[in-house]
């Protein structure tokens, strides 16, 4: 796993979801935050993306946007996040 608790989230909820499903990062900054009830999650989503950028960079999932990969450089607008498949 990784020491990081924003990228400990994100794998977490994707391993939750099952292979071949994405997450919306909303569902990650949720589990960081400890699903509360409120919107204070909202104050997670800058460390879920950074977060999603290196273990993109690192290969470890994918991110997309409208179904199709993108670069982690390319982030902007919507997104979902994808385990990589296995090797």
């Amino acid at each position: 796993m990784t020491e990081d608790p924003a990228e400990q989230a994100i794998l977490l909820v994707l391993a939750a979801r099952g292979p071949d499903k994405s997450i919306c990062p909303t569902e990650a900054a949720r589990k960081l935050a400890g699903d509360p009830a409120d919107d204070s999650w909202r104050a997670k989503l800058p460390a879920i993306r950074q977060a999603a950028i290196r273990l993109a960079q690192g290969g470890r999932l994918q991110i997309t946007r409208k179904g199709k990969a993108i670069l982690p450089e390319d982030i902007h607008g919507v997104i979902r996040l994808k385990q990589v498949p296995a090797a």
